[in-house]
């Protein structure tokens, strides 16, 4: 049996994300995109929208609660030793590349999914540009989605 690469697609409206293997629906998540909403300027802080690949998988093992910082892991998270304010990288980033030339710069500008500290506006638009999720949800992803995994990102 040849095994097919599932694909994601991440609907902004919605605010989900669905694991599609061929026709087929295999899950689904809530996530939380951009608060200012889509587009591909460096620097908007907005959610690109597009085709892309998984380009990187970062946090193989790692904790639910590990923190990184320019991808590396940089300790554990907890609600006393960091601000609930400040918007952390958590649990395991699957890194994007873009491939059209709308957002093809979507790798320089640190574009991710990844897992959060803000898991109550999972289900809202809320980020700074990235697809965040609860983190058990990133962990189980991760493991399911190889690098060079189709993603596509949409308003509908």
């Amino acid at each position: 049996m040849i095994m097919v690469t599932p694909e994601l697609r991440v609907i902004i409206a919605s605010q989900t994300m669905e694991v599609w293997q061929h026709d087929r629906l295999i899950c689904s998540y809530e996530v939380s995109t951009s608060k200012f909403g889509t587009g591909n300027q460096e620097g908007s802080f907005r959610t690109p929208l597009g085709i892309f690949e998984v380009c990187e998988k970062h946090g193989d093992g790692a904790s639910l609660n590990t923190i990184f910082k320019g991808r590396k892991p940089e300790g554990e998270w907890n609600t006393q030793s960091s601000p609930v304010e400040e918007d952390l990288v958590l649990t395991r980033i699957l890194r994007l590349h873009g491939l059209e030339r709308q957002n093809e710069n979507t790798y320089q500008r640190f574009i991710y999914i990844h897992g959060t500290n803000h898991e109550d506006t999972i289900g809202s638009a809320a980020s700074h540009g990235c697809i965040r999720m609860r983190r058990a949800d990133i962990a189980e992803l991760y493991e399911i989605i190889p690098r060079g995994t189709r993603t596509r990102i949409s308003i509908k």
